[in-house]
Parts: C-alpha cells; structure tokens; sequence
C-alpha cells in the first residue's frame, strides 16, 4: 500500500498579489511491487522512462533524450495515477501530479502563466514527473477549440518541446480516458509520442486485489480465485465499490442482529452479482475506434487486447415473482 511522503509546495508570482502554489511529491515509497499485475507495461515503463531517468548519462552517451512525454490511455477506474506515483517512485522522481482545473483558469493569461510557473518548478526539481489528468481537455482537435484555448496549447506545447526549453531529466504523461480526442500536434516526435494502454486488471490482480482489500477487515477463508472469476473487465474502482458495499450489508447486519461475524466470500459474491463493470461504455467506444479511426495503428494494443478479451455485459438476477 501507499505510504505518506514527503510533499513540497512551490510557490511562484503569477499575477498582482496572486500566488500559484504547485503541490509536488518527493521521495515517494511506492513502487512498482505495490501495483497488481500489468508486467507488460511496468516492463514497458522500465525501459521507456525509469531506465532513462535512473541513468542518464548511459542514455546521453547513445544521444538519447532522457525525459519527454507519455500519453497514458485506458478506461476510468482502472489505476493511470496509481501507476504514474509507481513510476515516480521507482526512479525516485519528483512527482506533481496536476488537475487540469489547476491549469486552465477563466481570467485571460493566467492559464498561460500557470503553466510557464509549473515547468519552471519541475526545472528546479529534477528528475521530475509531471503527470497531467485528462490532458484531453487541454489538448482537445483544434476544431473544437476556441482561439483563447489555441493560445493555452501554444503555450504548453512552447514549454514542453520548445528550443529554449530545458527539459532535459523531466517526463510529462498525460492520462486520458478518450486520446482518440487528443490533437495530433500533441503526439507529434519529441511530445506524447509514445502511448501506454492501461487495460483493466487481470484475473491474478483481481485476486490479489480482494487480498488487499479485505487485508484489515475480520474475514473468513476467501475464494480470491473464485471472485477474481467473477469479476472479469471490472476496474480496480470497481472491485473496490464491490468490497464496500459489502462490507456495508455485513456491517447492517451486524448492527440488526447484535453479533458479529467474519466477512465471507458468499457476502462479496452477492455483491457481484447484480453489479456490471463501469468499464463496459469505453470498450464500446473504443471497438468504434478500432473500426473507423484505426488506420496509424496506434490504439494496435487495445486491439491485441481485446483479440484474447471479450467483454460480456452480465445479467442482473431478477427479484420477487419476476425472478421465479
């Protein structure tokens, strides 16, 4: 699990008596052992960034950058900023983790200034990682941007690839739930040109995390197996609302009845069963994608994946006379 770290505040003059305060993270404990599964990308993650920034010198000697952009793609829910904290961690990066509320501001200019205060913090604390959630709303197609956003992009895109910029030791990935919305000038070489897919977790990660949630609860001996089963193309938000609600049932339970009792896996299994993965409406969305707007090849990775995962929206269980 997550432990606390040590989080810094910088501060920079924005405007007339305005300070834009950047939140960052240094020193992170979580790493790559604290994330369920998804070894394919971890492996990814290792050669694409952590390699990179752990030895610089070895990558500059082969005039390779050390830094860039990653954009990090998948359904809701299933972990993109758990992940990016990880990478964070494993190569002892400075981390801010910026919402795009944070950036985009409704006074003319200052969203401008936001991000010129953001890179230069990021510039006196390498390495460093800033990873930006729903970077689609910055980055959305030009055509359905207004002038005053195309200026905000301008500017994003002056400070991350720029030629005075010296970005060199700081990586930028922004996480999306739609990059197909994403402008291609932000995926051109030198910006978000490579893409991590986040699938939703396996069946072992499901297992394991059940395993953790229910670690400091008083449970029964519980089928993880069995539940993992059961829960295929759910999120790892989805398995947790699972656990809660349960929970939540033996908890009214408890208090109705006045005895206590040990969770059990039929509680969870309940649970499961009149709940439909959130995840579902993306796949959906996505095998559009796949069949209209797949020509470059880049969402080829979410085609491999669903080639060996179907997802099978499950049948609710009827009450009362309905049901009999």
């Amino acid at each position: 699990m997550e432990k606390p770290s040590d989080i810094q505040v910088s501060d920079e003059v924005i405007a007339d008596n305005e300070i834009k305060s950047f939140l960052f993270e240094k020193d992170l404990k979580l790493n790559f052992s604290d994330v369920a599964g998804l070894e394919e990308l971890k492996k990814k993650a290792n050669m694409k960034i952590i390699m990179p920034l752990t030895k610089p010198e070895l990558f500059k000697k082969y005039n390779k950058k050390v830094g860039g952009g990653i954009l990090m793609y998948g359904a809701p829910g299933c972990g993109k900023t758990f992940f990016a904290k990880a990478i964070a961690g494993e190569c002892k990066a400075s981390f801010f983790h910026v919402c795009i509320d944070e950036i985009l501001d409704m006074w003319l200019g200052n969203s401008e200034k936001n991000i010129a205060t953001l890179f230069k913090q990021a510039r006196e604390n390498k390495p460093a990682i800033i990873f930006i959630d729903e970077i689609d709303a910055l980055g959305r197609k030009r055509e359905s941007s207004s002038s005053t956003t195309s200026s905000v992009v301008n500017t994003f895109l002056s400070q991350f690839d720029g030629f005075d910029s010296d970005n060199d030791g700081i990586l930028v990935i922004g996480a999306t739930n739609a990059p197909w919305e994403v402008d291609g000038a932000f995926k051109r070489t030198g910006r978000f040109d490579t893409m991590f897919f986040v699938p939703p977790p396996d069946e072992p990660s499901r297992a394991k995390l059940f395993e953790l949630l229910l670690a400091d609860v008083p449970h029964g001996d519980i089928d993880y197996e069995r539940l993992a089963k059961e829960t295929s193309f759910f999120s790892g938000a989805d398995i947790k609302g699972v656990v809660d609600k349960a929970l939540e049932a033996v908890l009214d339970e408890i208090l109705e009845c006045g005895e206590e009792r040990d969770v059990i896996t039929e509680d969870l299994l309940g649970v499961i069963t009149v709940t439909n993965s959130s995840v579902l409406g993306w796949f959906e969305n996505v095998e559009n994608v796949l069949d209209y707007a797949n020509d470059s090849g880049e969402y080829d990775e979410v085609e491999e994946y669903l080639s060996f995962n179907k997802p099978k929206k499950k049948k609710r269980k009827l009450m009362g006379f309905l049901g009999e």
